[in-house]
């Protein structure tokens, strides 16, 4: 393992996290971040802990630089495997913080009949990679959405993004002109990153990869503008802070947008797209006909093989 590669993220109990501070007397850094209780730098690895307490009374500790694994196992990492390993971006020596910019993409809705595909790109520097690490920021698929609409509000705020939505009834209409769902995700990303990329030129660009790059880009063959230099990754969440940043994002303005649809229908949209889909489409139809649905669904979903 080439732990110079590696941030490893371990929670410990505020008595612990006190201990550590206490071990690294004498070693303690300056951090200006609001959101850092203390941090320090032992044999080349920086040790940051966060002010935050949560409701498991833990505190997050980060462990980066060139041997952060050593630094957490004195902490327990391998006895509690509350270790996090997350490959990172190669760093400049002069500073134990430097994070380089990078920008990562993700999307949301595709495997849902109601709602829309939300693809979001969003651009990290190391301010905001702190922040995204005391928020908790990972892969959406392993956050709560009642979390996520709560941070929803301040991640907007605090981060720089592009964000694209394609409502169902347009995207009815595409794909029954023949763009199928991963060219539609394609010119998205496409769209997104770029936005994000003419902003910040310098960083470097990820994606979670939905497709070969070569099937990508032949998706995008016609469009005006490509952006070509991209690192792809499958679980690009787990693999980019950037992504994962993107996939929390994607997931709010989703999330929103389904709690518009039910404000405005007067039905609580179910997601995903089975037994409850199902079930909710005969009454939707009951209630609004199908002609409405055609606005509200993806009618390619199998769910439609049996409506008439």
């Amino acid at each position: 393992m080439d732990n110079s590669n590696n941030v490893i993220t371990l929670s410990l109990s505020v008595e612990d996290a006190r201990k550590a501070e206490s071990f690294y007397e004498g070693e303690m850094v300056e951090n200006a971040n609001p959101y850092v209780a203390w941090a320090a730098k032992h044999d080349g690895t920086s040790i940051v802990c966060f002010s935050k307490v949560h409701k498991d009374g833990t505190q997050k500790v980060v462990f980066q630089g060139e041997n952060p694994i050593k630094e957490a196992t004195i902490f327990g990492a391998k006895e509690e495997k509350k270790v996090e390993e997350r490959p990172f971006i190669k760093r400049e020596k002069t500073s134990p913080y430097h994070f380089a910019p990078q920008i990562g993409s993700d999307e949301v809705g595709t495997g849902d009949l109601f709602g829309p595909v939300c693809v979001v790109a969003a651009y990290l520097d190391l301010k905001d990679y702190i922040l995204a690490q005391e928020l908790g920021i990972t892969d959406s698929k392993k956050m709560k959405d009642d979390y996520i609409l709560e941070i929803g509000p301040r991640l907007v705020k605090e981060f720089a993004y592009s964000s694209l939505s394609l409502d169902n009834e347009t995207y009815n209409k595409v794909h029954n002109a023949g763009t199928n769902m991963n060219a539609i995700k394609a010119k998205m990303h496409n769209k997104a990153l770029l936005n994000l990329k003419k902003r910040y030129p310098l960083a470097r660009v990820y994606q979670d990869q939905f497709a070969e790059p070569k099937l990508y880009y032949s998706y995008l063959k016609h469009e005006d503008e490509v952006l070509d230099d991209i690192t792809f990754s499958t679980k690009g969440e787990l693999a980019f802070p950037s992504v994962a940043l993107a996939s929390v994002l994607a997931r709010y303005s989703f999330l929103r947008k389904m709690q518009e649809l039910s404000k405005k229908y007067k039905m609580e949209f179910p997601f995903g797209s089975g037994k409850d889909a199902d079930e909710f489409i005969a009454k939707f139809v009951e209630k609004y006909g199908k002609e409405e649905l055609k606005k509200v669904a993806k009618l390619n979903f199998k769910n439609f093989k049996d409506l008439a």
